[in-house]
């Protein structure tokens, strides 16, 4: 059975929970970012382990579980956990959560994760929205699929015009991807930098790249949460990704409760 089959089998079985469809978003929170499930009233909290035909998460600060609720009285599906390659899923199955959002007709999708700055003007805790993404020589869609351009930069300028009302700050920029779970070498970094990257993670662009295919209306953030190999002399640690989530989770969650209500 194909990964978006699968999909539409869990989508029955959501169905049977009596989670409405359609929904006004779905949103996948990145490392450390599933703090924002607090922010979601009414919720029907729905661990992986308990959805048949459900992957399962292993990384630290992806809780695993789907929470369904509303957000300012509309409905959103959160995904509390993504699926990474370099655990071993198929860049396919790293994509189920957008193939969920299709089969719940989500009228739009939230993709977000935590990044390296490679940047040398950004700074830990800074929110970056998405415009470009560079696959890093990774065929991170499925094959067997017809050929799609990548369209999410069309929806820069509403994200960032959105937070500015919120007095939030935000960057754009280029994300390019990788494989992990390694952190970057210093060399590979600086090659990075001259193809034009911005910032760096082992996640989201399956997810961009499939809802861009299956046309959902998508916007991606990045939080800033450590500088890139060789960008300062401190070593890369998981730790800091959590701590600059927790650092900026409230003007995370008010920038993805706007977008829930406004994008």
């Amino acid at each position: 059975m194909s990964v978006p089959d699968f999909a539409e089998s869990i989508a029955r079985y959501l169905r049977t929970r009596d989670i409405p469809a359609p929904i006004e978003a779905a949103v996948i929170l990145g490392s450390g970012l599933g703090g924002f499930a607090a922010h979601i009233e009414h919720p029907l909290v729905l661990p992986y382990a308990d959805i048949p035909g459900m992957p399962q998460t292993s990384v630290a600060g992806h809780e695993g579980k789907i929470i369904v609720g509303t957000v300012r009285d509309r409905a959103v599906l959160a995904f509390s956990g993504r699926f990474h390659h370099y655990e071993g899923f198929s860049y396919a199955q790293a994509a189920t959560p957008v193939y969920l959002a299709q089969k719940m007709e989500a009228r739009k999708l939230i993709i977000s994760n935590a990044a390296g700055a490679i940047n040398t003007s950004f700074s830990v805790g800074d929110l970056m929205v998405i415009e470009d993404v560079i696959r890093g020589n990774q065929r991170v869609s499925p094959t067997g699929y017809p050929r799609h351009p990548y369209r999410h930069h069309r929806w820069v300028e509403t994200v960032r015009s959105l937070a500015a009302g919120l007095n939030l700050s935000t960057r754009q920029g280029t994300y390019i991807y990788a494989k992990g779970p390694n952190y970057e070498t210093k060399a590979e970094i600086r090659a990075f930098r001259r193809m034009g990257a911005d910032a760096v993670g082992m996640s989201t662009a399956p997810e961009l790249f499939e809802a861009a295919r299956l046309e959902l209306k998508s916007a991606g953030i990045s939080l800033i949460s450590n500088m890139a190999s060789g960008v300062t002399a401190n070593k890369l640690n998981h730790q800091e990704v959590k701590a600059a989530a927790d650092s900026r989770k409230e003007d995370f969650a008010r920038l993805v409760k706007a977008l829930i209500e406004q994008f």
